[in-house]
């Protein structure tokens, strides 16, 4: 081969070679997801959905993307120094589930990585994001849509027992989208001529001391805020009620599934693994200004008739027939 020729197979081995090797390094860049939560690390049901629908849209650990996962363990107050940790490890994409405080914690924490949210009651209401359909900045995510849904727990529980004139409505001061709630459950309280009366309990310790103060009222029914303190320690909070026989109610199934009476509100898998879309959007070069906040789609109606027989509360057909899973 002459000189000629072999740098004209040089310079196109060349050309073919460089793009290429763009190519492969590109394929070969792994996705970091920091994923921050509020929910004890062992048990945590959420990140566990996160991670399947991740794998059921082609991702695999340690090859396509690696997470992070950092856990308050209930405590928010350490959720600042969590998510100032994932910025430090340069994670593409920060998911901050169960409300507020995660996402507060992440926003502080960086204006550049994307943040993805779970599970917040009235994201614009809030100053989360500009709007649902342009949220604007680094931030967009699934909204619990709490403001809507909470005033049916009240309706719920006036088609139970319509002779109720009071209702307690268990808080956590410490979660900033508790206002919001509040300010809806009122508002149906007064439209269904219900007293409602906030008994606050931030920490676990606090529990008993407030399930006393309910019982001292005799309220019709206690409706148990959302709150991810409230959601892990589910068994303990129906423990309390069944000890004063006060029927309880909520947003999430843990609560009836752990002896309450009944709950309603969106599906919370559902919401975590729609998450995990945006998260692979943005892994793939979609920015969070560009991804419109999504609204729960599935909300779920479950009914303990075994507490109800135990409190000897009769539920109407016309909550059975609408009920999407009944407890015997």
């Amino acid at each position: 081969m002459n000189t000629r020729r072999k740098l004209l197979v040089a310079l196109g081995a060349g050309v073919f070679a460089t793009p290429l090797a763009c190519f492969a390094a590109q394929q070969a860049k792994v996705g970091r997801i920091g994923f921050l939560s509020p929910y004890p690390s062992d048990n945590d049901l959420r990140f566990e959905a996160f991670k399947q629908q991740l794998r059921d849209l082609g991702h695999v650990e340690g090859k396509t993307i690696t997470i992070d996962y950092l856990s308050a363990e209930t405590k928010y107050d350490r959720l600042p120094a969590l998510a100032a940790e994932l910025v430090r490890r340069n994670v593409d994409v920060i998911v901050a589930d169960g409300g507020p405080p995660p996402v507060t914690a992440a926003r502080i924490a960086t204006k550049t990585i994307p943040v993805v949210f779970v599970a917040v009651s009235d994201p614009v209401g809030q100053g989360i994001v500009a709007s649902l359909a342009r949220p604007g900045g680094n931030v967009t995510g699934i909204s619990l849509q709490g403001r809507d849904t909470a005033g049916k727990l009240l309706e719920l529980l006036k088609e139970i027992v319509p002779s109720a004139k009071r209702i307690a409505l268990l808080s956590n001061p410490k979660n900033s989208s508790i206002s919001l709630v509040l300010s809806e459950m009122h508002a149906a309280a007064r439209t269904l001529r219900l007293e409602a009366t906030v008994v606050n309990a931030g920490t676990p310790g606090e529990f008993e001391a407030a399930f006393a103060e309910i019982a001292r009222d005799r309220p019709a029914g206690v409706v148990i805020l959302n709150d991810p303190i409230f959601f892990s320690e589910a068994g303990r909070l129906t423990t309390l009620a069944a000890k004063h026989r006060l029927p309880t109610m909520g947003g999430h199934k843990a609560f009836p599934e752990s002896g309450g009476l009944m709950s309603y509100g969106a599906n919370r898998l559902d919401l975590i693994r729609r998450s995990a879309f945006l998260v692979d959007k943005i892994l793939k070069g979609a920015k969070p200004t560009d991804l419109p906040v999504e609204q729960p789609t599935e909300f779920e109606l479950v009914v303990n008739m075994k507490t109800a027989k135990a409190l000897g509360i009769k539920i109407p057909n016309s909550i059975l027939v609408r009920a999407d899973k009944v407890i015997e």
